[in-house]
């Protein structure tokens, strides 16, 4: 169960609290116990000053930190353990299935219920992991959990990552495995007009552009999308019209030194100004003229006639001001939108379930609209 006091989650369920960014509306999930401006959550705050006292450590052991990455290495830098919050037996299947010579993997969860249950909604999650990392096994408690709470058949995908197989692998994967599901929603006992996908950050970016490619071919198969600090541009965010400013961050004078690490994600590099980092570029296979792609970067993509969706963006993320321009022009293009920006906590925070009362409110908001559809 969660290492936190339960009422800390009804504190972020029951306070509304509201700010405007960019001419639009966001709602603020506060941190339930300080309310202070441009702090960290006490909990992510103790977190941060220990990672920050581990990479300290292991330079001086090195003496050196390394000039780069290998692909590996940042795949096992990637996840943080959670907890099992289910409080029902939740049942678990596995399936892999061939898709266009890809073998796209997925965990199936739904809450025990008598034999034959139909109409449940269904919820197709992708992880997260700059597509080039990250695993089905981060976000296991996060789906079990959404399962429960919603009555929900929950899938969580395990699709191709770059370098092995680069863009557009990875997409066609995830927009496989929604009209797959869709095909075959009789077998799963849901109900296909109540299908919904989620991501978080490349899994947002995932979940974007199929909800693109969704609606640019008129199948509508999806009603509802749930992007979670996802990553809707691979390049600048200038190119696509709009600016990355550091003034739009608030930042405890204290606390600076452990939260600037975190809005470096998304942030223009002082050398050229461009947004791309390494993952995006492998992803990409170097190929940048590829960013403007709807279907790379749906910032770039026509926005009318996408199912309902979701943003929840992290106050201390270099991607939350990308994200929240994204919710508006959804908005202006007609798109039913929440916004929501959960302060006190950096990017990934989901992968920090019963640890961080945010990852259990976004859960529920989550939960929330699955029950709606």
């Amino acid at each position: 169960m969660q290492a936190y006091d339960p009422k800390l989650f009804e504190v972020m369920q029951n306070t509304h609290r509201e700010t405007e960014m960019y001419g639009t509306k966001v709602q603020l999930k506060i941190v339930p116990d300080d309310d202070r401006e441009g702090v960290m959550d006490p909990r992510e705050l103790q977190m941060a000053k220990e990672r920050a006292d581990a990479f300290t450590k292991m330079a001086h052991s090195q003496n050196a930190a390394p000039a780069s990455r290998s692909v590996e290495d940042m795949r096992k830098m990637m996840g943080f353990p959670n907890r099992n919050m289910n409080t029902v037996e939740i049942w678990t299947k596995y399936e892999e299935h061939d898709f266009d010579g890809n073998m796209v993997k997925f965990w199936i969860y739904y809450p025990r219920k008598p034999e034959g249950k139909t109409g449940r909604p269904a919820f197709i999650y992708i992880h997260g992991g700059g597509w080039v990392g990250g695993t089905p096994f981060t976000v296991e408690n996060p789906c079990r959990l959404i399962a429960e709470r919603a009555d929900a058949v929950v899938f969580n995908v395990d699709y191709s990552l770059a370098p092995e197989k680069p863009f557009p692998n990875a997409f066609n994967d995830c927009f496989s495995t929604l009209k797959y599901i869709y095909d075959h929603a009789d077998d799963y006992g849901i109900d296909k007009e109540k299908i919904g996908m989620g991501g978080d950050s490349a899994g947002g970016n995932l979940t974007a552009v199929v909800a693109v490619k969704d609606r640019d071919l008129g199948t509508h198969m999806l009603k509802y999308q749930a992007l979670l600090y996802p990553a809707v541009t691979l390049g600048a965010l200038k190119d696509a019209g709009f600016e990355w400013k550091l003034s739009d961050y608030v930042i405890n004078e204290e606390q600076y030194p452990l939260i600037e690490p975190g809005i470096r994600l998304g942030r223009p590099t002082e050398k050229d100004g461009s947004g791309v980092d390494g993952s995006a570029n492998t992803y990409l296979e170097g190929d940048l003229s590829q960013i403007e792609n709807p279907y790379v970067s749906p910032i770039y993509a026509d926005k009318k006639g996408l199912c309902k969706c979701l943003i929840a963006g992290a106050e201390f993320d270099g991607l939350r001001i990308s994200n929240e321009i994204y919710g508006k022009l959804l908005r202006d293009a007609g798109v039913d939108t929440r916004i929501l920006r959960y302060c006190g906590v950096g990017h990934a925070f989901l992968d920090k379930l019963g640890i961080l009362p945010q990852a259990e409110d976004v859960c529920q908001e989550i939960v929330n609209d699955l029950l709606t559809l």
